[in-house]
């Protein structure tokens, strides 16, 4: 019995190598390393996307921002430099799916409120509507921390293009004023490099869940 072990065992040896590196491919395709897209214009509903960047297929980041916060502050791209965010849009007077929005936003808030590489971003689409009072009246509604979270307001047409040229997530009603924004139930998700990783539906748990996966996803491949 040795003598024919001695006699094969390269072939035995060989063998069992193969098997190992068998079972290492099937297991890799069965369980295939988590990944996120890079999101760029073409990639994305053209009824989201500004036509000027429907083009472009790489290197997409968010344009650098001037708005202002809640608490009257001028919040800037500074602020959320090196961070994770998640971004939407909103009315403070919307009674549709603005208030289950906010809620779920509060829930990521809370899920990562001890973590400052995480922080949220609201514009409003009606800053002629949403001045910074009413800001501030919607943020302590909701229980906003403002080191976290900042609702913000600004120029109609600074918003309008950052939503539809960096965000690429709001549609624009064509048929009225220019700069008119229909609001979506977006959430969009930006890493550190200011590229959009992810596009979620702010009304429903099941996305939320997974948004929250997502950002736990970022952090640990940042680490």
């Amino acid at each position: 019995m040795l003598s024919l072990i001695n006699r094969y065992k390269f072939i035995i040896l060989g063998f069992i190598l193969f098997s190992v590196l068998f079972l290492y491919i099937a297991y890799q395709f069965l369980n295939p390393k988590k990944m996120l897209p890079i999101y760029n214009p073409s990639m994305v509903n053209s009824e989201l996307v500004d036509t000027t960047v429907q083009h472009i297929s790489k290197y997409h980041a968010i344009a650098d921002f001037s708005f202002t916060n809640q608490n009257g502050k001028i919040i800037t791209q500074k602020d959320y430099e090196g961070k994770i965010y998640v971004a939407d849009f909103f009315f403070s007077t919307c009674t549709t799916i603005c208030p289950i929005m906010q809620d779920n936003m509060v829930e990521i808030q809370n899920a990562f409120k001890n973590n400052p590489k995480v922080m949220l971003l609201s514009h409003t689409v009606m800053p002629q509507i949403d001045s910074v009072p009413v800001l501030k009246k919607c943020a302590l509604e909701k229980g906003v921390i403002d080191s976290k979270w900042n609702l913000v307001t600004g120029d109609k047409k600074d918003i309008f293009y950052i939503a539809r040229k960096s965000y690429l997530a709001v549609k624009t009603d064509t048929a009225g004023e220019l700069y008119d924004m229909v609001h979506t139930e977006n959430f969009i998700l930006v890493d550190e490099q200011r590229r959009v990783r992810g596009f979620y539906d702010g009304t429903k748990k099941e996305d939320i869940k997974r948004l929250i996966e997502d950002i736990n996803f970022l952090l640990g491949e940042n680490k």
